[in-house]
């Protein structure tokens, strides 16, 4: 489960500029606020689709959004160093603030039939986790917090606010797209509705939009 919300995206004009530097052609300009003109625009998709020593202009372009994710996919997240910032919930301080509940975690896969019962077995750790967690809230006793730290599955939930930019967000795209994790291709869906995901998704160069 992956939930994508409060995109903010900034940093049009000052990337378009950027773009027409090289080439001294700012006169040929026809964007205004956020909203890209036709020349810009054809610009902007050739040097995006010439590669990235050519599309720099898209490192300008800035998003800002809130990420609520299981901690496998933050995992694969943190490989993109480069051009992220990420501000988290913390565990370490606030794991014990609430009870654990299911909607804590990512377990839509997770079910019961006649042969395997794995949502059971997750409910015995959900149990076993408020167990430590009362505990610790009882005692002080720091073993009890370990308990919930070393417990805790990859499945939990973390939110995180998150920055990057439209250079990020195509290498993330083209590498993940059709990954087999449900959380990346929601991702992937979200990228697609950014304003001008085409710089991203290439789509327009390759055919794939009609």
């Amino acid at each position: 489960m992956i939930n994508i919300t409060n995109t903010e995206i900034f940093g049009w004009q000052a990337a378009l500029r950027g773009a027409r530097n090289p080439m001294n052609s700012w006169a040929l300009m026809d964007s205004h606020d956020d909203v890209i003109g036709e020349r810009d625009l054809q610009l902007a998709m050739k040097l995006s689709k010439a590669g990235t020593d050519h599309r720099k202009f898209m490192r300008m372009i800035i998003v800002q959004v809130d990420i609520n994710a299981p901690r496998y996919w933050w995992t694969e997240f943190d490989t993109y160093k480069v051009g992220t910032v990420a501000n988290s919930c913390s565990t370490m301080h606030k794991i014990h603030e609430k009870r654990f509940e299911r909607s804590d975690f990512s377990i839509e896969h997770l079910q019961n039939d006649l042969e395997e019962h794995w949502l059971v077995q997750m409910d015995n750790v959900i149990a076993s986790l408020n167990v430590a967690r009362e505990k610790f809230l009882e005692t002080g006793d720091k073993k009890y917090w370990w308990n919930m730290i070393q417990l805790l599955p990859q499945s939990y939930n973390q939110l995180r606010t998150v920055t990057l930019n439209y250079e990020v967000l195509c290498n993330m795209y083209n590498a993940r797209k059709n990954h087999k994790l449900d959380e990346w291709r929601e991702f992937c869906k979200w990228v697609e509705s950014l304003p001008y995901s085409e710089l991203i998704t290439h789509e327009m160069f390759y055919g794939d939009k009609q």
